[in-house]
């Protein structure tokens, strides 16, 4: 069946929308890893640090090298002098220099000895040679016996003094060398700046190796993930994800694969939720929620197709049905909603049920359905219509309740009434209308005079929004009188529309049998009664102007304009604005006002009363109103209609009713008012019957306000109209 191939979404589709996005292997760059700021971060936190750390061993190792430097110079002085000494010398006399002054010359040129001098055990000086520093004996003396201040640098490191005791030279002597050490500086500088560039290359060979074990193990993780990431972020249903080049259980690895399986799982689950999404909209788009059966929408474009694939390329026929529940709001009303759910649930399966497979059904609106069927050569329309009303003729069960629904039924054909699927469901509408005009639970066939009947009555709405917008509408008076005193007791306000035209008297009388039901369909009868209300209060005022007694104003008020406006608020601002007593002032309602909302139809008959004006039911007899109701209305008059007043003489039931009629309201303590009383034989019944006041063409058919007013000057309380005005019964 058509309307049942909705699509669920199920686990195999679920699975074709699962992500399945592109995947490769990522490689860091060497312009990302040397561009990379977290790298050069920790790159140059871990540079400076050796710096700093080699820079602490440079003045830690310093001292130790200028000391074995002055070791050095002063091992060298020490070779310089025992070579120098004369062992002979020393053998033949202590007191005698063991260097020559030979041996001392070539000391000073040859060396970097510039000044020695030459002391005995007894630390006696016994000579010096060259340039010397000023030294006490003291000093000398301490020095030579406990290896104290033995070497003394000069302040600029240019020179030093070495004490050398005897132990160290083999002799009897102690000598003091002064030495030159002036390239002690340059040799600390070179130890310096070597130490430095190998500190440098040392440090950059380490910030090297780190730069590249960060890119490997640290930086090429995090860029992969933050590219990865802003991938999800432009395109979160189908990323681009980029693996490492090699997988990792470190805290790095594992942090990556996590985010990598969310990045996954996320686009998962948003395919996901977008296919249950695109599910759902075309559900919401295409059926209808409560019956799961296609909607308008669906059932146009269906339309469309079998139009086009069937009539105009097959040359096939297709019938067009479409079908209103009668009095369907009655259930919804009387037994609630979810009563009247269940019963469109029933009907739309029973539809199925009874169409063939090929047929699409469809919920328009609320108990409304369309069915499109195509036809082979020997079906007709009428084949299709009897299966609905076969589907409609057993009564529903619903929570052990039974319901007879009854459908109307309009129909159109395709290509006989249009291959245009808007039109078609269109005729079928017009045709359904003329179906519930008639009677409702029939079917009727599109004729194109339906149309020109709906073009004919949306030709008078616009008529109507023309005339009520221009002035057209005006009130004619129908006078009302007490039939024991004869006195004129009031007025009945009856609308009249004059529309202009190019003929000789300018225009005509549009029947209020015409137009009224139009406006009432429409809405319009809501402004147009508010129009009558005002203009009538207003007149009435007018007269008490004019010095007419005040007499009572009925103005009648339509079924829809009871329900739809406010009416207690119109009524109450139109007796403020025109100053009208409101015991002058009658409401006629009909009895359709009680069919519906009972309840609140009696608060607001109740409110109206409360303003002080009076309240009659019109067409009395005519409609369902219930007996029991009737004592809970605020009702001060009944009005018997013309057509029980017209026949009441010569058909026994009318005057059986009409007798009812005001024995009824006399024991309701109402007052009862006849229309229609056109002879004296009807005015002698109604009389004898006790009826309280008459209205009709006896007296007065309607007429304009300046007209009433003569009728008013010139009327003799005689129940007799004034004989210019006399009319006749037409």
């Amino acid at each position: 069946m058509e309307e049942q191939k909705e699509e669920e979404p199920t686990g195999k589709s679920l699975k074709k929308k699962a992500f399945s996005g592109r995947v490769g292997e990522f490689k860091i760059s060497p312009m990302q890893l040397w561009f990379s700021r977290i790298g050069w971060k920790i790159s140059m936190r871990a540079f400076f640090t050796l710096i700093i750390i080699q820079t602490l061993a440079l003045a830690v190792t310093l001292p130790n090298f200028q000391g074995e430097y002055i070791d050095h110079l002063k091992e060298n002085g020490k070779i310089a002098l025992i070579s120098s000494m004369d062992h002979t010398a020393v053998k033949r006399d202590m007191s005698v220099l063991p260097i020559s002054d030979k041996s001392a010359d070539a000391l000073l040129t040859r060396t970097l000895i510039i000044g020695l001098s030459i002391y005995d055990l007894e630390y006696n000086h016994l000579g010096a040679y060259g340039n010397l520093l000023q030294m006490s004996d003291e000093t000398i003396k301490q020095a030579a016996q406990t290896g104290e201040n033995q070497v003394s640098l000069s302040r600029k490191k240019d020179f030093l003094n070495v004490v050398y005791a005897p132990l160290d030279l083999g002799r009897p002597y102690t000598i003091v060398v002064h030495m030159d050490s002036s390239n002690l500086v340059s040799a600390l500088k070179t130890y310096i700046i070597n130490s430095a560039l190998i500190m440098l290359i040392l440090s950059s060979l380490v910030t090297v190796v780190l730069m590249l074990s960060i890119g490997r193990w640290l930086l090429e993780p995090v860029i992969l993930l933050r590219n990865n990431l802003i991938d999800a972020a432009k395109h979160p249903e189908t990323p681009n994800i980029m693996q490492p080049r090699t997988e990792s259980t470190d805290e790095v690895g594992v942090a990556l694969k996590i985010a990598n399986d969310l990045i996954r799982q996320n686009a998962t689950n948003l395919l996901r939720l977008r296919s249950q999404a695109e599910d759902r909209i075309h559900k919401l788009a295409y059926f209808d929620r409560l019956t799961n059966l296609p909607n308008r929408s669906m059932f146009m474009e269906k339309m469309d197709e079998y139009i086009k694939n069937m009539v105009i390329k097959d040359d096939k026929k297709l019938v067009v049905m479409a079908i209103d529940l009668d009095n369907f709001k009655d259930v919804n009303d009387t037994l609630g909603h979810e009563v009247g759910d269940k019963v469109l649930e029933a009907v739309a399966q029973r539809f199925v049920h009874n169409m063939p497979e090929n047929a699409v059904i469809s919920r328009a609106s609320a108990d409304e359905f369309n069915i499109l069927v195509p036809m082979t050569d020997k079906q007709r329309p009428q084949e299709f219509v009897e299966k609905v009303f076969a589907a409609l003729e057993e009564p529903i069960t619903i929570y052990q309740e039974s319901f007879k629904i009854g459908g109307s039924i309009g129909v159109s054909n395709s290509p006989g009434d249009g291959i245009d699927g808007a039109k078609l469901l269109k005729n079928a509408d017009i045709a359904l209308n003329r179906s519930k005009e008639d009677g409702r639970n029939t079917a009727r066939y599109y004729s194109e005079d339906f149309d020109k009947a709906v073009q004919k009555r949306f030709q008078m709405l616009r008529d109507l929004r023309v005339a009520l917008d221009e002035d057209q509408f005006i009130l004619h008076y129908q006078p009302q009188f007490d039939l024991h005193t004869g006195k004129m007791i009031g007025t009945e306000a009856l609308l009249r529309w004059w529309k202009p035209d190019k003929s000789k008297d300018g225009g005509h009388f549009i029947s209020p049998a015409d137009f009224i039901p139009v406006a009432e369909q429409s809405g319009l009868i809501v402004p147009i009664g508010e129009w009558v209300l005002r203009t009538a209060c207003q007149t009435a005022t007018d007269w008490l102007k004019e010095g007419f007694p005040p007499i009572r104003m009925a103005v009648n008020i339509s079924g829809v304009q009871f329900h739809r406006s406010n009416l207690v608020r119109i009524v109450s601002d139109v007796l403020q604005e025109t100053g009208i007593d409101p015991k002058f002032l009658e409401l006629e309602v009909t009895e359709s006002i009680f069919m519906d909302e009972i309840e609140t139809t009696i608060a607001t008959l109740n409110k109206l009363h409360q303003l002080g004006i009076e309240l009659a039911i019109d067409d009395f007899g005519t409609g369902y109103s219930s007996l029991s109701y009737l004592r809970q209305f605020p009702i001060d008059r009944l009005k018997i209609d013309q057509s029980f007043i017209r026949n009441a003489l010569s058909n026994p039931d009318d005057m059986s009713i009409t007798k009812t009629i005001i024995s009824l309201g006399h024991s309701l303590s109402l007052n009862v008012i006849a229309e229609g009383v056109e002879t004296n034989e009807h005015e002698a019944f109604l009389k004898q019957e006790g009826c309280d006041e008459v209205q009709g063409f006896k007296y007065s058919k309607p007429i304009p306000s300046a007209e009433l007013m003569q009728f008013m000057r010139t009327y003799a309380d005689d129940l007799q109209p004034p004989g210019k005005l006399a009319t006749v019964k037409s």
